[in-house]
């Protein structure tokens, strides 16, 4: 008896089978058809669901996207840890696990710019917000003193998604580390706390690093 699945499900799990192999084996390593006989589903429906091997990938950027800033916004609103933490965690989240090297690699390819356009662009707009509510919190409760908290954000998230990008500046790892230090320099003066209060973030990026 044939098992018919709803389009959802066969998506999700094509996508699946194809971020295995792609871990596996590399996106160029990974043919359509052994996604095809990996997935046990006929060529037509693969084509149902995507155009083509790009569109898969594609498709598992976005959904990693999405799986991230859910989790990044979660840990926002947990009140269980301090508005420090929160900010720190929040950031953490974002950074894909050893199995999210394929897409990181693909999305930084020179042919890809568009959609590494795309993922910055839903980064800024997912995780700005994220940040600018848990600012918020801290102004209330006297921590951050700044009348723009939402644009104080902006700035940051802008800022570091482009010098840490890895791809937009050709920088050496001590570069990088001056570039982290300017940063929450910067940004405790735009919060309007002492120096050294926000020290905490380098851990952001000390993980970042040893990724």
């Amino acid at each position: 008896m044939r098992i018919i699945k709803d389009a959802v499900e066969r998506k999700n799990e094509i996508l699946d089978i194809a971020e295995i192999l792609f871990t596996q084996k590399g996106f160029d390593g990974t043919s359509t058809n052994e996604i095809l006989e990996a997935a046990k589903i006929a060529r037509g429906t693969l084509y149902y669901h995507f155009k083509s091997k790009e569109d898969i990938m594609d498709a598992l950027i976005e959904r990693h996207s999405s799986q991230l800033l859910k989790a990044s916004k979660e840990i926002s609103e947990d009140t269980g840890k301090t508005v420090y933490e929160r900010i720190v965690d929040s950031v953490v989240a974002l950074k894909m696990d050893r199995n999210g090297k394929e897409i990181i690699e693909h999305i930084h390819r020179p042919q890809n710019a568009l959609m590494h356009q795309k993922v910055q662009r839903t980064i800024l707009n997912g995780l700005t917000p994220i940040l600018a509510g848990i600012i918020h919190e801290g102004i209330e409760q006297g921590l951050f003193h700044t009348p723009y908290p939402y644009e104080c954000v902006e700035m940051l998230v802008v800022y570091a998604s482009t010098v840490f990008d890895g791809d937009m500046l050709d920088i050496n790892q001590q570069e990088y580390a001056s570039r982290a230090q300017a940063l929450i320099f910067n940004v405790e003066r735009l919060l309007g706390v002492e120096s050294g209060t926000l020290s905490f973030a380098s851990q952001i990026f000390k993980k970042e690093t040893e990724g």
